[in-house]
């Protein structure tokens, strides 16, 4: 580790959040020039994002550290749902010894799963299972290359694992969090100036740290870095939850994310410094974390990363990582090959019991997702068309019937707490069409701080739209925890059989 040293002034500055998508429980760390982040998915496949940037600000998807949820029938919409589960905060962490990326969570409470990958776009592939649910862990590569998990909900353990990571080798309690605290969890662990600490979370307005000078089973003491800390989103939450990095040039920063919802979990980033006595304490503006800070300064990066809006049309033969899908999807009903051929894979009135249902994140603070569809191969029954999907949900597209093709707009397709389906959802407005191409378009505002609108549109001659069915209220309760995506979907109500095209996607901004 390099010597602690405050965040060096740099000519330009970043504004926050740093990405306006919805990347939550973030794991941030650095190889050599590179940063790499991970991020919770639940149920969304393929999970646990793996982000890449080099200098902080920028990033791009480079590919999934988990991918496929293989983890029960639930997880493929085959007899039971795994809405709000699955891929929780987690860990991504660099191992040197063997050049390798490794991620760990745990799933559903029951076990632990170890992947790893020698690039960080992959391929990742799963090293072990372990029986301990490691719940909201953080994996650290001692520098003797020791591996160790730090763990828990407010009773915060620490284990050692087997030399080869695919086994626990002891685990013991190190810290019991004092009840004027309340509950922390969220744990990343690690090792600075020869000193361990654990980062902990106190949902959803606090974050703490867990020091030891006595190696990695403790003891430690405890202080508080933030509290009901004033946040750089109007609206929106207190920064939490998330990791600390230090560059190559020895300045160190911590990226955590703000409750913004409709549209999700936000990242954004402050730089760090240390007591002389080797406690973090994050840098503010005016008692608040900074809507923007001087960049940090780090050399010019080898190449422009992708960014996470614009046009994919599908091309080649695989979904970009920008994509994920509703629970695992059926690899035998869809195909990319300049142009993604969504065939039906479930029977259904229910969209959230469709398979194959291809999801994008919102871009913040407002955005539009505008689709091309070829809806010539449809069937009888069949429901096509773009979302807005979470726990209430709407979308705009096309319904078959009796041989004939109606544009339609859909709300009130909505869950109870448990996640089970309440509503269906009401056809309430429709309009002809007579041809078999359309372009579907929703835009929509996830400012946080309240419910907010989107809008659904149509055109079927590529430049004029037409507004179908009235605004669409997005709710902003946090407890589906993933927030509003854009969907693409093709399900059948009457038989499987049917397929649509989509030849094209854009995700803009005003």
């Amino acid at each position: 580790m390099l010597p602690l040293t405050p965040a060096r002034a740099a000519a330009s500055s970043f504004t926050n959040p740093v990405i306006w998508q919805d990347f939550a429980d973030i794991d941030v760390i650095r190889v050599g020039d590179t940063y790499y982040a991970s991020a919770s998915t639940m149920h969304y496949s393929p999970g646990a994002p793996v982000l890449r940037s080099y200098d902080l600000v920028n990033w791009e998807i480079a590919g999934h550290s988990v991918p496929t949820l293989d983890f029960g029938a639930k997880y493929d919409l085959n007899g039971a749902r795994g809405y709000v589960r699955g891929v929780w905060a987690s860990s991504l962490a660099y191992r040197p010894s063997n050049r390798t990326f490794y991620w760990l969570g745990q799933i559903d409470f029951a076990r632990t799963y170890v992947y790893t990958a020698t690039a960080a776009e992959g391929p990742w592939s799963r090293l072990t299972t372990i029986g301990t649910p490691y719940y909201d862990a953080g994996l650290l590569v001692d520098t003797d290359d020791t591996l160790y998990v730090a763990y828990g909900n407010t009773t915060i353990s620490v284990a050692q694992l087997s030399p080869d990571g695919r086994g626990q080798v002891r685990t013991q309690q190190v810290f019991s969090t004092p009840s004027s605290v309340g509950t922390l969890e969220g744990s990343r662990f690690y090792k600075i100036n020869g000193q361990y600490y654990i980062f902990l979370t106190r949902p959803a307005n606090g974050q703490y740290v867990l020091k030891s000078s006595g190696g990695p089973f403790g003891p430690y003491t405890m202080r508080q870095v933030l509290l009901d800390l004033r946040g750089p989103i109007s609206g929106g939450g207190v920064p939490h939850q998330g990791g600390l990095v230090q560059t190559q040039t020895g300045a160190w920063y911590y990226m955590a994310f703000v409750d913004a919802y409709p549209g999700g979990r936000v990242p954004v980033l402050a730089p760090v410094t240390w007591t002389s006595d080797g406690w973090p304490v994050v840098q503010t503006v005016n008692g608040a974390w900074g809507a923007s800070y001087p960049s940090p300064a780090l050399p010019a990066p080898p190449r422009q990363v992708t960014p996470m809006t614009g046009v994919d049309t599908f091309d080649g033969t695989k979904l970009k990582p920008r994509w994920e899908w509703n629970h695992n999807p059926d690899t035998t009903k869809y195909t990319v090959a300049d142009g993604l051929t969504l065939r039906t894979a479930t029977v259904t009135n229910d969209l959230y019991w469709a398979r194959n249902t291809l999801t994008h994140r919102i871009q913040g603070p407002t955005s539009t997702a505008t689709v091309d569809l070829d809806v010539s191969a449809m069937r009888d029954g069949d429901r096509a068309g773009l979302a807005l999907l979470r726990d209430s949900s709407a979308w705009i597209g096309v319904k078959r019937d009796g041989g004939v093709t109606r544009l339609v707009m859909v709300n009130n397709l909505t869950m109870d707490g448990s996640w089970n389906t309440t509503g269906t959802g009401v056809e309430v407005a429709a309009a002809s069409l007579a041809g078999t191409r359309v372009r579907l378009r929703a835009t929509a505002d996830i400012r946080p701080g309240a419910a907010r609108t989107a809008t659904f549109s149509y055109s079927t001659d590529g430049s004029t739209f037409a507004r179908l069915g009235p605004a669409f209220s997005m709710g902003n309760d946090w407890r589906f925890f993933m927030g509003y995506r854009f969907a693409l979907f093709n399900h059948a109500t009457q038989a499987l059989g049917g397929a649509v095209r989509v030849t094209r996607f854009e995700l803009s901004v005003p």
